[in-house]
């Protein structure tokens, strides 16, 4: 072939030249001739050493896949290796479109307000763009560009800094609490310690303290260990700080840290978590639950846990400035509304959902994470001086600053509690209670949700990333058995554990539907709960109708709704929000209240579809393999004055079979029915060489032996109707 020419030409070529081989029969009788048949076979020789370099190229593909020898298997590899190619190079477009980016912002911020800082004779304030009696203030926003919430070409931090975690189907230790007499909860420093210890005794003299401009505070991005021992020192030296977290939970099972940021009444600090994890809790641990220091935050329903969970920090005195927002009444409460009621300030909230496991950070999301704690102490000073001047709403009632402390005290005393696995959880999926399904395809459910946990907790990844729900309701919809008809259900979709694993995940779908007899006791009930729900959501309907006609009194037939994270802030289980299922209709509205309060990332909502709202699971029974009744609805948690007492079920088995690798040689089933060894899961699922096991100890999710394993989603969908 010509080197000259363009590509396009060379294609062609090359395509009128194959039309010019013979085919069918002409090509048998051709290849009885030494002259056609020798060229080629080393034509193939050639070609089949090249594709097998190829796949064995670890450092490209991040795992060796021999070229196979089984024709039918050599198509599907060829195509699989060809789609790894187009995303290896979208990847590397994304990087380059992401420098891009960076350099267009790093060149909008200088252009824009940097040269504002040059100008002589500006004040602070001018600088700043910002004028607080006047309530105006200058919004800094690229329009033109687009925040993603998930950057694709960004090496996982598990990686990156050798992260440990323990993504074992075990309840989560609080190894740094005390225990109950009887061992069977955990004590939380503040349960020693009144909330009237922390309400304030004399606010009649109070006068705000504005924040300076954030362009005249210093500022420091805590990068290695000596800057974070300076800040510790800093923070023992006030009486009051804000605080806030930046998170990402759609590459990780539990969900990672990436940021805090403090800010007192003079400097602004971010410190980076996952550069100094494992340091962050020895050197701030002890002013966190110093009681003498007030900790201002807003919506901390998840901070509280994510601070125990990854740097063993417990909170003790806080004030939420959510909650303070709620018993107020104002219109709405979050962060974003209290900076432009309070300060006049404009926040760029499209970083809300950024991606924050970016490093470096670029200087628009520095500037955005300083804003969500540079004014909230001039915020707490406003709110606390409106509540203190607040009747109370009756006599029984508590005045109202003493509520906030008291809700502010009862989230304080969450405990973290790692999503366990049990053998019902499948039935928790958003979407599953109207799908319909019979016997078969709630086994497909169930086994999905078994493979993508075990795949999930090794590799450290979101179920959600392996496997969405809204996939594993369409799988179990179509039921494929053959890899070509899964192929076509996923490849829009570009979930790369699920391309890489077609052949297991059709074992799975035939395994599971042999053993649906398992399944059709919960499959009848399903449907007979939905049956019920959607009569009762009619007359509901109908009575509202009723009230407005006026031929019924108002409120007789009003449903209850209660969003219990909205009203009284998560447990520490991600997906505590109970809602009578016969009111979805009511759902939407108060949920965009609850993620406002909450003030929820993008990414978080990503990997948290397990609503209860879904399932009211109270009634549901499923046949356990001793043909008894168990009931669903029960909790996997059982709380008490914050305890951690997770109650770990025997998973069901829809998932018994070994999965073996991807070569169809090898697709057998494990006809004795025993459970799924870890190894045996790395080996069938195709797993990276590199997949992030943590402590091998401790982050291997065994019992007895064998795998226990845990289901867990995400709420895409959600996030696009709420946020």
């Amino acid at each position: 072939m010509s080197h000259d020419g363009s590509v396009d030409h060379h294609l062609a070529e090359l395509s009128t030249s194959s039309h010019r081989i013979p085919s069918n029969d002409d090509f048998h009788f051709y290849y009885k001739f030494n002259e056609f048949k020798r060229p080629l076979e080393e034509i193939a020789m050639r070609t089949q050493s090249m594709l097998t370099r190829i796949g064995s190229s670890e450092h490209i593909w991040g795992r060796g896949s021999a070229f196979p020898g089984d024709i039918d298997d050599a198509y599907e590899w060829v195509v699989n290796a060809n789609d790894d190619v187009l995303e290896l190079v979208e990847e590397i477009l994304d990087e380059f479109r992401r420098i891009k980016k960076e350099e267009a912002e790093a060149e909008i911020w200088e252009n824009g307000v940097g040269r504002k800082k040059k100008s002589k004779g500006a004040s602070c304030l001018e600088l700043e763009g910002l004028d607080l009696e006047n309530g105006t203030g200058l919004e800094l926003k690229d329009k033109a560009s687009k925040v993603s919430f998930h950057e694709p070409t960004i090496s996982k931090p598990q990686y990156r800094y050798n992260l440990e975690v323990d993504n074992a189907n075990k309840p989560f230790q609080h190894v740094l609490l005390e225990k109950s007499d009887d061992g069977q909860r955990f004590i939380h420093p503040l349960e020693k310690l009144s909330v009237l210890d922390f309400v304030d005794k004399d606010l009649e003299n109070l006068v705000p303290v504005k924040p300076p401009p954030l362009e005249c505070t210093p500022f420091k991005l805590v990068e290695d260990v000596k800057g974070l021992k300076e800040l510790a020192t800093k923070l023992y030296s006030v009486n009051e700080f804000a605080v806030d977290l930046e998170h990402n939970q759609y590459r990780s099972f539990q969900g990672l840290t990436c940021l805090m940021q403090i800010s007192t009444r003079t400097e602004d600090f971010i410190v980076d978590t996952l550069k100094l994890r494992n340091h962050v809790g020895p050197y701030l641990r002890e002013v966190f639950k110093d009681p003498k220091k007030k900790k201002v935050l807003h919506g901390a329903n998840r901070d509280i846990v994510w601070l125990q969970r990854d740097f063993g920090i417990y909170v003790c005195n806080m004030f939420d400035t959510g909650q303070a927002s709620r018993v107020l009444k104002l219109e709405r409460y979050s962060l974003q509304h209290l900076l432009q009621h309070y300060c006049g300030v404009t926040a760029n909230k499209e970083y809300q959902n950024a991606d924050w496991r970016v490093r470096p950070l670029p200087d628009v999301m520095l500037r955005y994470g300083r804003e969500d704690t540079h004014y909230l102490l001039y915020i707490y000073d406003l709110m606390r001086i409106e509540l203190y001047a607040l009747p109370k709403d009756s006599e029984s009632s508590d005045n109202p600053l003493l509520e906030v402390y008291k809700r502010s005290y009862d989230i304080s005393m969450q405990l973290y509690e790692k999503e366990l696995l049990t053998e019902d959880s499948y039935l928790r999926i958003k979407g599953l209670l109207g799908a319909g399904f019979n016997a078969q395809q709630l086994a497909i459910v169930s086994g999905l949700c078994e493979w993508r946990d075990t795949v999930a907790r090794a590799d450290d990844e979101s179920t959600g990333y392996i496997l969405p729900n809204k996939i594993i309701l369409e799988i179990a919809k179509q039921m494929p058995v053959i890899t070509s008809n899964l192929r076509r259900l996923v490849g829009k979709s570009r979930l790369p554990y699920a391309e890489r694993n077609l052949d297991i995940i059709v074992n799975i779908v035939r395994h599971s539907m042999q053993n649906a007899t398992a399944f059709e006791e919960a499959a009848q009930r399903l449907k007979e709960e939905h049956a019920a729900n959607v009569a009762k959501a009619a007359a509901a309907a109908a009575a509202e109708a009723a009230v407005k006609d006026g031929t019924e009194a108002p409120g007789s037939h009003t449903p209850n709704l209660e969003v219990e994270c909205a009203e009284k802030g998560c447990s520490g289980n991600e997906n505590a929000i109970s809602v009578d299922i016969s009111e979805m209709s009511l759902i939407s509205s108060d949920l965009e209240e609850y993620f406002e309060d909450e003030d929820l990332q993008g990414q978080e909502l990503i990997k948290s579809d397990f609503l209860t709202s879904e399932l009211p699971c109270s009634s549901l029974t499923v046949l356990k393999k001793n043909g008894k009744d168990a009931n669903v609805g029960a909790p996997s948690t059982a709380k008490g004055n914050g305890a951690n007492g997770q109650v770990l079920k025997k998973p069901m088995g829809a998932f018994d079979a070994t999965l073996m690798g991807n070569s169809a040689s090898e697709r057998k089933l494990d006809k004795k029915g025993k459970k799924i060894k870890l190894e045996q899961i790395r080996s069938s699922a195709n797993l990276p060489s590199g997949s992030f096991l943590g402590n091998s100890d401790k982050s291997t999710s065994t019992r007895n032996g064998t795998v226990t394993v845990d289901s867990d989603s995400d709420l895409e969908d959600m996030m696009q109707n709420n946020l």
